[in-house]
């Protein structure tokens, strides 16, 4: 943990077999982009899943077909994600226009991912090559925000 992040009140966080496991997944595939629904954080991954990130830090992993129809959303908003994907998938993290989903700003391949803990607020740091995404979540507001980070963040 950084300097920064002790200052700030942050430990790191035990993770669980589980996330153990869908974690070991994730490394070495690339966030292409990303939606926040319901509570949740859907990262599009280069493999064609969807990594699933929860208030709490419980995470899933998805064939995105499989994800985009579990999403309580109307037709259109699914066709819209769905597109969204197919474009990202075919095209990279520069495709444009996206509608639903939020693009990466840089190359964001997974070297490493971390768990911390702040009272009731929880922080991921997803670490990649050229940059990495910073996912900070309130389990009493329901909040998630995402930013991004440089590749020594």
């Amino acid at each position: 943990m950084s300097q920064e992040q002790m200052k700030v009140g942050w430990s790191e966080m035990d993770t669980t077999s589980h996330q153990d496991h869908v974690i070991a997944h994730v490394l070495g595939a690339t966030i292409m982009g990303y939606l926040i629904h319901d509570e949740t954080l859907y990262a599009l991954l280069d493999i064609g899943f969807i990594w699933r990130i929860y208030l709490d830090g419980e995470m899933g992993l998805l064939p995105h077909p499989v994800a985009v129809v579990e999403l309580d959303v109307g037709e259109e908003a699914r066709r819209e994600i769905q597109s969204d994907i197919d474009l990202l998938l075919r095209q990279g993290i520069h495709a444009q226009p996206l509608v639903k989903l939020n693009p990466v700003p840089a190359d964001c391949l997974i070297t490493d991912v971390t768990l911390h803990s702040r009272g009731d607020e929880r922080r991921l740091l997803i670490r990649g090559e050229q940059s990495g995404l910073r996912v900070d979540t309130s389990l009493s507001s329901g909040d998630i925000t995402v930013n991004t980070m440089e590749a020594d963040g």
